[in-house]
């Protein structure tokens, strides 16, 4: 089913599983055509439970052998400053659900460092920056995203990128470090909103009823300081992907079979 509000798109399955098994057909269909004449494809994931679902989603799926995975890279909008090992790591939860089961270059994974790489906080933004802007175009020093997958919290914050906090509004880096995160733990790693915002698609997953209230003030138009889940936005194409639960508080009359 399908909402649409200005030139966001809601997408909405009864269950958590049931969205994730139609996220996860829809981005092997858009890396397919990405890719079919040797194009490379960006990849921003995201970390969390729905996240992890939706990549778990994408391994077990039939389309997964027909990619030529050696075209695609994999980075993350958004890391906790933890340990490698660390299961709060978005990059080792990816890993285990989908990047370790692909045949998938060591090389097109784009890990933000991890707190024992010997790296501080501020290094580890500026490292990543540094990787994004070696697959920067003439318009900006960071690759344009075919899919940017985002994570929606109950605050409605993206990346880790919160409410009425000074990275949301941040133009001139790509890349940020978060110290005293609202959500912990306390330090991480980000991107910026006009990196986020150069992505072809941007798809925001989110499930449960904890963030219907952050959905329908995204569709309504809140203010990106506020709500920075409204402020995301892709280039081509906005699509909320949610669960029932989630889709309380849109307007049923938005609602069809269309998408």
């Amino acid at each position: 089913m399908q909402a649409s509000s200005a030139e966001k798109l809601v997408v909405v399955e009864p269950t958590p599983a049931e969205l994730a098994d139609r996220v996860a057909d829809r981005f092997l269909t858009r890396v397919k055509a990405r890719t079919k004449n040797g194009r490379v494809a960006h990849i921003a994931l995201t970390g969390g439970s729905m996240g992890s679902t939706v990549l778990r989603a994408v391994a077990a799926h039939p389309k997964v052998g027909r990619i030529d995975w050696s075209l695609v890279h994999f980075w993350w909008g958004d890391e906790r400053f933890v340990a490698r090992g660390d299961q709060d790591r978005n990059a080792l939860q990816s890993r285990e659900a989908l990047l370790d089961r692909i045949q998938v270059p060591a090389e097109n994974i784009h890990e933000i460092a991890a707190a024992d790489s010997g790296l501080t906080l501020d290094e580890a933004a500026e490292a990543y920056a540094t990787e994004l802007a070696k697959f920067g175009d003439e318009d900006h020093p960071w690759p344009s995203f075919a899919v940017c997958f985002l994570g929606v919290g109950p605050d409605g914050h993206v990346a880790s990128l919160f409410p009425d906090r000074p990275e949301v509004t941040e133009t001139d880096a790509a890349v940020l470090p978060v110290r005293d995160s609202p959500k912990p733990p306390p330090e991480r790693v980000t991107l910026t909103r006009p990196v986020i915002n150069s992505s072809k698609r941007v798809w925001l997953v989110l499930t449960g009823a904890d963030k219907a209230s952050a959905l329908g003030l995204a569709l309504a138009g809140a203010s990106y300081t506020n709500v920075p889940a409204a402020g995301a936005k892709g280039r081509k194409r906005t699509i909320f992907f949610v669960d029932q639960a989630a889709a309380s508080e849109v307007s049923e009359d938005l609602i069809d079979q269309v998408y």
